[in-house]
């Protein structure tokens, strides 16, 4: 499929007439071919009518429709075959293998909402019957079910071209909801953007679907991003990014007439705590794994492991020792785009210039361009305590080690702890006291808690929660991986009385969908 540089606003390719960008190779350190023309305001517009228009069709579609849907994108995805793989590794400097197993996982999720529509358990059927003789008053007929919010803005991120962009967990969750899709494309991945686009806009056009289902805009700078947002017809937002992104999308959500909720993953420094049986016996084996966490994909995941807590001692620093042996091993590797480089080697300069910080450990030097080299740095708890700061982010393969005093210590630095996607606890059984102490703040603070594990991969299930408390996320109630994820472009409806004649399907006495209820607090598919 050829690249044209175009938008897609529904079933019509368009060159936006507001200037042009061009997609970077990172690892050449160059422009790629060929130039994109950016949208602009009156492009926004145009996509969002046709998403506001096709909104009443699509969620009053067969449930088999939408599902079929989902799973002829994937198809189309699939069947792109090397030229996808290609591209996307051009653009973004990640492995061909790991872009084949992202692929594999696009497919794979829109495959899940696929069998997820079809089941019908997300409508959240309820039916309470009329109980005309109660006394002192009778009660009404109730039922109520979801229904899609509308048109959903989704923004492509830049660490997973694929995953996490275009026909990503956004955008598969959301048209499993019954919700039109606008998607904004990331400025690194305008060629992979377009590539998938046009896969979505086939399986759009393939259903007998309104084109206004789906639509890809492109622009240069934030403001095309911002009128996206600000749109009326635009009902909710799917984002992942930096803090800074994600909090300017919401307080322009904020300050709409109608305000809308902003699904928003920002920022997470995924603490890791090393208990101390689990650091006495195994602290190499950690160690070892540590790095390979860190280093994985250059570090550019939002579940990296960036933050250490251990009590200090010979252990700790057999850890460290360690550590630093393996993370020397590990070559410094290119970044997904040059001003990510630039970003995280000022992130860690800063980190090195903290009072009360020590760099333990670098990775190796290399001549790649855009290259990060791994580092891993030290510090006290109280020193940690006293430096909100040393809870930033630093996006890429750094790291910091937390040496607490003593028990209590370590748990002060797990309340100071701000809301983070996933935390860890390296334990052994005699751990486990300890651990089930902490286990209360630990609930509190991430959507994700894992033992004896690296955060680093993200199952997509029925069960997994990729979320958190601000500024983890900008909601905790929500997960942007797995099943759960479709409940962000829901609202519930309840239907007071309605004639049977005038009822949603899934709320039908016959029960036409087949679908599992709550009926007068029972469940059963009746």
């Amino acid at each position: 499929m050829r690249i044209a540089g175009e938008m897609l606003l529904g079933a019509s390719p368009v060159r936006g007439a507001n200037g042009t960008l061009r997609a970077f190779d990172p690892a050449q350190n160059r422009e790629i071919e060929p130039a994109f023309g950016a949208g602009g305001a009156e492009d926004v517009e145009r996509a969002c009518e046709l998403a506001e228009a096709a909104f009443d069709a699509f969620r009053a579609a067969p449930l088999e429709v939408r599902a079929s849907l989902l799973e002829a994108i994937a198809e189309n995805i699939v069947a792109l075959g090397d030229a996808l793989i290609e591209r996307a590794h051009v653009e973004s400097a990640l492995p061909k293998a790991r872009l084949e197993g992202e692929r594999a996982r696009t497919a794979g999720q829109l495959k899940l909402f696929a069998s997820l529509v079809r089941e019908g358990r997300w409508c959240g059927a309820v039916l309470d019957s009329a109980l005309p003789e109660r006394k002192p008053l009778p009660r009404s007929d109730l039922r109520s079910q979801k229904i899609p919010l509308g048109a959903v803005a989704v923004f492509g991120s830049s660490n997973f071209p694929l995953a996490f962009s275009v026909a990503g967990g956004d955008t598969a969750s959301a048209l499993a909801a019954g919700c039109p899709v606008v998607v904004k494309a990331h400025p690194a991945h305008l060629g992979t953007s377009e590539l998938v686009g046009r896969a979505i806009q086939k399986a759009v056009a393939d259903s007998g679907l309104p084109e206004g289902v789906f639509s890809l805009v492109i622009g240069a700078g934030n403001a095309i991003g911002e009128a996206l947002v600000a749109h009326p017809a635009i009902k909710a937002v799917g984002f992942t990014g930096s803090r800074r992104g994600g909090l300017a999308l919401a307080d322009i959500a904020a300050r709409r007439k109608e305000p809308i909720p902003v699904y928003a993953e920002m920022s997470s420094v995924n603490p890791m705590f090393l208990m101390p049986a689990a650091l006495e016996s195994r602290g190499a084996a950690l160690a070892q794994g540590f790095a390979d966490s860190l280093t994985l994909g250059v570090g550019q995941f939002c579940t990296n492991p960036g933050l250490l807590i251990a009590l200090d001692g010979p252990a700790l620093d057999r850890f460290i020792e360690a550590a630093a042996q393996a993370i020397g091993q590990k070559s410094a590797q290119t970044m997904l785009t040059a001003g990510i480089a630039a970003a995280y080697q000022d992130g860690i300069d800063e980190r090195a210039r903290t009072a009360g910080v020590t760099r333990v450990a670098d990775g190796a030097s290399s001549d790649a361009h855009c290259a990060a080299r791994a580092a891993l740095f030290k510090t006290t708890a109280d020193a940690f305590l006293a430096n909100t700061q040393l809870q930033d982010e630093i996006f890429g393969p750094a790291s910091l080690i937390v040496a607490c005093r003593d028990i209590d210590e370590l748990h002060r630095v797990a309340e100071h702890l701000e809301g983070q996607l996933t935390a860890t606890l390296q334990i052994d059984p005699d751990d486990h006291a300890l651990a089930r102490r902490l286990l209360p703040t630990l609930e509190r603070k991430a959507g994700r808690i894992l033992a004896n594990g690296f955060p680093t991969g993200v199952e997509v299930g029925y069960a997994m929660v990729h979320g958190g408390p601000f500024p983890a996320t900008s909601d905790a109630r929500t997960t942007s991986v797995g099943a759960m994820a479709i409940e962000r472009f829901l609202r519930p409806v309840c239907y007071q009385d309605l004639p049977e004649a005038l009822l949603p399907a899934a709320l039908q006495e016959g029960n036409p969908l087949g679908l599992w209820r709550l009926r007068d607090g029972e469940l059963v598919r009746r």
